[in-house]
């Protein structure tokens, strides 16, 4: 089959595979590869995913707090300002239910883009790197904007941040954040903030690997800006910036960047 863009579809289907064969080939025992096999192939990525988020969540998570707080942690924060276990433990829990949820968002952009409803092309080669490079800043400024709105609409709707983006700020000091906040969300909630990666793929050509490669380094994102380390980093949106946003509740909604807060 052939996409909107005179691109294969076909070779969407055969990444996915390989995905799905590198990742569950690698994690899972040999009968539990077994019965993986068996499954249909949207359940196989869901499960790639579902794994990769996980060990990506607790692998950058676990390693960011060994040298925030064990290894430089005397010389990082003051006295009484690193988070207590339980308070870690609780972010953990949260974060962990959700993951199950937000792995179903790159399944369904998966489906949609093998089906041919984006403007998401295979390779490189299709546009050129002068074009991907284009795309690539066209695409993260929509991305920008998506999340910046969807993020500051949870706040100006009440209804909506106390049905969902209440459980992400009751870390509201920073005692009390840590990167283990940086997934602990409603897990409607971080689909949302999420969905414009999924969106972007509607009007604007972009490599769909790089588009999955985005979505997940979202997490490793997160871990960063919740360790409440002030590095100052502007134009770029490090902890100091969206320490605020936790302690203020109407401050900094942007994603990687500041310019949408000025800007709005």
């Amino acid at each position: 089959a052939v996409g909107p863009t005179g691109v294969d579809l076909g070779l969407f289907v055969a990444e996915a595979e390989w995905k799905n064969e590198l990742i569950l080939g690698n994690l899972l025992p040999a009968e539990a590869k077994q019965f993986a096999d068996g499954l249909p192939r949207w359940a196989r990525s869901w499960l790639r995913c579902y794994l990769s988020a996980v060990l990506l969540y607790l692998g950058v998570g676990g390693l960011w707090m060994y040298f925030c707080y064990c290894a430089w942690g005397d010389s990082l924060y003051p006295k009484g300002t690193i988070p207590k276990a339980r308070d870690i433990l609780e972010q953990t829990r949260v974060s962990l239910l959700a993951i199950p949820l937000y792995s179903a968002l790159p399944v369904a952009v998966e489906w949609v883009v093998e089906h041919g409803y984006t403007l998401a092309y295979p390779t490189i080669g299709c546009y050129g790197l002068p074009m991907y490079l284009f795309f690539f800043a066209a695409y993260m400024t929509s991305v920008e904007f998506g999340v910046y709105w969807m993020h500051r609409l949870l706040h100006d709707i009440r209804p909506a941040y106390k049905a969902l983006h209440a459980t992400h700020h009751i870390y509201n000091q920073n005692n009390t954040l840590s990167p283990m906040a940086g997934l602990a969300f409603h897990a409607w909630d971080g689909i949302l903030q999420a969905v414009p990666y999924a969106w972007s793929l509607f009007f604007i050509p972009m490599h769909y690997t790089t588009h999955e490669l985005l979505l997940f380094a979202t997490a490793i994102w997160t871990t960063n800006i919740h360790d409440c380390l002030d590095g100052r980093c502007e134009p770029i949106m490090g902890a100091g910036y969206h320490t605020i946003h936790h302690t203020t509740y109407k401050h900094n909604y942007g994603h990687y960047f500041v310019y949408m807060d000025k800007l709005f």
